[in-house]
């Protein structure tokens, strides 16, 4: 592999932007975290990905990589010295992508419409339904993972990545709303298993602490009000 400097373009409080840097801690990949500012994109985004504008972005030298899932495949393909994250075997990596795509296309979306619901009774109607989606995923972690800690088995896997690296954000909205997501009730080993990844050296780092998106999202609703009140 060429050693050109590897640059991430993202925002820690991105969880598209997590998926990234913990993959390249799995691999054991040293890179630099250009850190972006949404509101005001600089050239190095906008010319790296034209297409959507969006981070993350992958750079290594000349090679340009966008969207988080495919950037994790890539550096599952590209450094294989490291643990693998997608799964050897063809029919595990087909039901691997195949609950990768039930997060970002079924559980996800539901996250965004909490964020967007209005009054107590829209917010706990989403939280159910965020609740209920979660089922699935809790008995898919109990076959993929075959008694071991993660999805990936024992090490951070596909599914590990793309799931938890709304974690932060979920502690964030308990902490802000009071509302527990993952019901221990409900989805018991997944709960014992974010504990398990929160505590991984790969995720420790690359994910802010609940507590500073909670400032962040005040900030950010500070600003939002004063720009209504001028």
């Amino acid at each position: 592999m060429a050693t050109s400097i590897i640059k991430v373009l993202g925002t820690p409080a991105s969880p598209f932007a997590n998926r990234v840097s913990i993959a390249l801690n799995v691999k054991s990949v040293d890179y630099e975290f250009v850190q972006e500012d949404m509101s005001n994109k600089s050239e190095l985004l906008l010319k790296s990905n034209p297409v959507y504008k969006k981070i993350p972005v992958l750079i290594l030298g000349e090679n340009i990589i966008c969207e988080s899932l495919v950037i994790v495949q890539y550096i599952d393909e590209t450094w294989t010295n490291g643990p693998s994250v997608l799964p050897s075997n063809p029919l595990d990596r087909a039901i691997t992508r195949f609950w990768v795509a039930y997060i970002d296309c079924k559980w996800l979306p539901l996250m965004s419409d909490l964020g967007k619901a209005q009054g107590e009774e829209a917010i706990l109607e989403v939280q159910e339904k965020l609740q209920q989606a979660l089922v699935p995923l809790e008995e898919a972690f109990v076959k993929c993972s075959k008694g071991k800690s993660f999805f990936g088995g024992e090490n951070i896997g596909y599914i590990d990545i793309a799931l938890w690296c709304i974690l932060g954000w979920i502690k964030a909205i308990k902490i802000m709303l009071g509302i527990e997501i993952f019901n221990v009730t409900k989805a018991p080993e997944l709960v014992n298993w974010g504990n398990r990844f929160l505590e991984d050296k790969c995720v420790k780092g690359a994910m802010l602490e609940p507590e500073k998106l909670v400032e962040i999202v005040k900030l950010h609703l500070a600003k939002k009000e004063a720009n209504n009140a001028n």
